[in-house]
């Protein structure tokens, strides 16, 4: 919800506006000058060096020619994108409006197009279609908004900032599913699963929202503002972190503190550490750089900041992707959260897209959704194998044998059908990377392999002896397997191979 606008569809995030607007404006203004698309040379970036901030060269600077997506006629704002490459689209969900759409508020917007650079239309053509809206007497029963969209595998799992008005710490962050990321149901029984903290009392009354959420290695990641956490600058600024193996955040819920991850009652638990000084922000995991980057606005444009995996140290400089903004930007992200390969070097380059809002519409509100990006070099991430592993992990691509080999935890999975591949991967390769060589064969699943069900473990292929987990039942069919029940125990006693969901 954005601190800029106060419309007669007012958006929970004006809720910001008092204390924001002034400090924002003023860094966001055209008095700033704004590179244009080919006067960026590969460069070296200037942010003084740490011990372990190693300085990537950055090069091959790109932005779209102009708007890549809006809503209808009547959709005055379009701002906070959400934006997937999945299975040959590139997919993008954000906060707009339209009248008809449901209550008066913040609706999410869908599109879909070849490329970031668009043009995103409707699932059918058209104009992008309103998929989510407010529910009448719910705590998001005016504003939907600031989507954040994941594929962990058939599932689509929506983590949005919703409220039921425009009052003082109304804003809470939801869940919703989906099978095709277009029909959604709301989770955790259409309550908030995370809200204020309330650690502190601040001037800033917009409370929690803005979420950001990734998988990795078992775990969801969700990164979110909140305005009342112990660890938010004086104007409420501030990025925290939950993870949990529950999409929902019901149970096993672990926050950033400063020692690290640490187990917590609650998503209510006091917010101790922020990862950056900001609103607004959207965060990545990048398999070549075995690195977190958080994506968030500041003076020159979109600031990249670099964390370790445990966010302990920054592994790398910042860098900055130039261009006028005027609200947060949505990374160009993988189903799952990560970072999409360089097609031209995999090994060596590492894109970085990203949409933002970069205009004002009625009202003064941010819309003029356009697509800016640019390239990291030198990333040496087929160095060893155990960098080849980080970077192509989740990925597919043609084996020897005319199947298909899936990188899963440090080895390849050789899968006799590439449609059953693509399903378990989070990117398909057309060609093979010579670094896919080095990493070892780990199993095969073969059409028709052995599959079991067990209550409360979900489903798995017998490979080799070892129980290698997949998402649900659609991957066995397509395998052409039918799951075997079994008690709970004799799962329990298969030994475990890698996990084949993602």
């Amino acid at each position: 919800m954005h601190p800029f606008r106060r419309l007669n569809r007012r958006p929970a995030r004006a809720l910001l506006a008092s204390f924001l607007a002034g400090l924002l404006l003023a860094g966001c203004t055209e008095g700033y000058a704004q590179p244009q698309a080919g006067e960026h040379p590969v460069q070296q970036t200037a942010v003084p060096a740490r011990p372990s901030n190693v300085s990537l060269a950055s090069g091959y600077p790109r932005q779209s020619g102009g708007v890549v997506a809006a809503g209808g006629a009547d959709a005055v704002y379009n701002y906070g994108p959400s934006v997937m490459v999945d299975r040959g689209q590139t997919r993008m969900w954000w906060c707009s409006q339209y009248g008809g759409a449901g209550p008066a508020g913040d609706d999410i917007l869908y599109a879909q197009a070849r490329s970031a650079n668009g043009p995103f239309t409707g699932p059918g053509g058209g104009i992008p279609a309103a998929v989510f809206s407010g529910a009448p007497g719910q705590f998001d029963g005016m504003h939907t908004c600031d989507p954040s969209v994941l594929r962990v595998g058939s599932t689509y799992y929506l983590y949005y900032t919703g409220a039921a008005g425009d009052h003082a710490l109304g804003n809470a962050v939801g869940l919703a599913t989906s099978t095709d990321g277009i029909h959604w149901t709301r989770a955790a029984g259409g309550k908030p699963i995370l809200g204020p903290s309330h650690d502190v009392h601040r001037a800033n009354v917009y409370g929690a929202g803005q979420p950001s959420a990734v998988y990795l290695d078992g775990w969801f990641y969700l990164m979110f503002t909140d305005t009342t956490g112990r660890a938010a600058g004086p104007n409420g600024a501030g990025q925290f972190l939950l993870r949990s193996h529950d999409p929902a955040f019901g149970s096993g819920v672990q926050a950033l503190d400063v020692g690290g991850f640490v187990p917590v009652a609650s998503t209510s638990a006091p917010r101790a550490r922020s990862v950056v000084d900001g609103f607004s922000a959207d965060l990545m995991w990048v398999g070549a750089l075995a690195a977190f980057v958080v994506a968030h606005e500041t003076e020159g444009g979109t600031t990249l900041t670099f964390w370790t995996a445990d966010f302990t140290d920054h592994p790398y400089q910042p860098v900055v992707i130039p261009g006028p903004w005027r609200e947060g930007p949505g990374l160009v992200r993988r189903p799952d959260g990560h970072a999409p390969l360089s097609a031209a070097d995999p090994c060596d380059r590492v894109p970085f897209d990203l949409v933002r809002a970069t205009g004002l519409g009625g009202a003064g509100a941010p819309t003029d959704l356009r697509h800016f990006g640019l390239d990291l070099l030198g990333s040496q991430a087929c160095a060893n194998p155990g960098r080849v592993a980080a970077t192509f992990d989740g990925v597919t691509a043609p084996s020897p044998e005319r199947t298909m080999d899936l990188v899963r935890a440090g080895g390849r999975v050789r899968v006799d059908r590439r449609a059953v591949a693509a399903a378990l991967a989070g990117e398909v390769l057309d060609r093979t990377p010579p670094a896919f060589a080095t990493l070892p064969l780990t199993t095969r699943l073969r059409s028709g392999a052995e599959a079991v069900q067990a209550p409360d473990r979900g489903f798995a292929f017998v490979l080799d002896g070892h129980r290698w987990p997949v998402p649900g039942p659609a991957a066995v069919g397509d395998n052409g397997s039918t799951a075997r029940p079994v008690p709970a125990r004799q799962w329990d006693g298969y030994p475990a191979g890698a996990s084949l969901v993602g």
